[in-house]
């Protein structure tokens, strides 16, 4: 009898130890870094953008997927059925996490998210045809309040950072525009160039890549942007907007603690990187370092922001 207490005694230990180590060791291979849109977009850019500087911060691989659908829903319903080991990331999107189980049944709720680290967000912004008789934000505005309902301004999806921006400068500016939905920035932008709309909320990133086919009436940024210097800011303008789509990492939600804080701390390493941050900058999106430990309070700000304007969108906040 003693021999075999001795012996579960052992195993236990070893078994502990074992987790302990691994957990230390952590990460000792290769990490699956999935996407949840396709290639080519603002998350992907973002990820390839990391994949160098985590390669080099983790001593390991990062091996980038792709699950598309649904807004990235799809993917998130996956989330928990992947495996928990710290090894399967997921890129996370806000307002998408929030919103869309609050409008449907998307096959998972917020609360099945775990975040480990926001890193960055595009703010959204206003677009005109370079051409348009729209100069400043206020000549729009101006319109709009004059034109109740007839300023037309497209967006990527219903439910979107793009559409929870066009409803606060609604709710902000006293005014009615038609928020007209599209699949994503690509073609939204197609339909602004084309004529088809007067007006698009899209993000800092697609108004860099239109260059002089478009102008930029305003961003939802703190502060203007280092590759849009001309541009003001919604604040500097009197409206209080600052937001976009903010993006992060999650991780299945059995993945062990101190594992997700050794990846949040990991990518906070390569947050921390000037050449990354510069980078980024350039290329239009804000850096921001939301780790592990800050993340809840985050995620109830920002769920308070948008609870604000879910209503005006048709969203009861209840059903979250």
């Amino acid at each position: 009898m003693r021999m075999k207490t001795l012996l579960s005694t052992a195993v236990f230990a070893f078994a502990l130890s074992a987790g302990v180590a691994s957990a230390q060791d952590y990460p000792s291979k290769p990490l699956n870094y999935i996407i949840p849109f396709n290639a080519g977009g603002e998350s992907d850019v973002a990820a390839r953008f990391q994949q160098p500087y985590l390669e080099e911060a983790a001593g390991q691989n990062v091996v980038i997927q792709y699950i598309s659908g649904a807004g990235g829903a799809q993917a998130w319903s996956q989330l928990n059925g992947m495996e928990a080991d710290g090894y399967t990331m997921m890129g996370s999107n806000l307002p998408h996490i929030i919103l869309q189980p609050m409008a449907q049944d998307v096959g998972y709720k917020t609360e099945d998210i775990t975040n480990v680290y926001f890193f960055q967000y595009t703010p959204d912004a206003l677009l005109v045809p370079a051409d348009s008789d729209f100069k400043t934000l206020e000549d729009f505005v101006n319109y709009a309040k004059e034109n109740p309902g007839a300023a037309t301004v497209a967006g990527s999806a219903t439910n979107s950072a793009n559409h929870v921006a066009a409803t606060k400068l609604n709710e902000l500016a006293g005014i009615q525009t038609t928020y007209i939905p599209f699949s994503g920035t690509s073609p939204s932008m197609t339909a602004l160039l084309g004529g088809q709309v007067q007006g698009a909320f899209s993000y800092s990133t697609a108004a860099l890549n239109q260059g002089d086919q478009v102008r930029v009436l305003a961003v939802a940024a703190e502060e203007r942007l280092p590759a849009l210097p001309d541009t003001p800011t919604f604040k500097e303008l009197g409206y209080d907007m600052v937001g976009g789509a903010y993006r992060g990492v999650a991780v299945p939600s059995g993945t062990p603690e101190d594992v997700r804080t050794k990846l949040s701390d990991l990518l906070g390493e390569v947050n921390a990187n000037p050449e990354f941050k510069k980078k980024m900058e350039d290329a239009g999106f804000v850096v921001i370092s939301v780790p592990y430990s800050e993340v809840p309070a985050f995620m109830e700000e920002r769920k308070a922001q948008y609870d604000s304007v879910a209503k005006i969108m048709g969203i009861e906040t209840s059903s979250n």
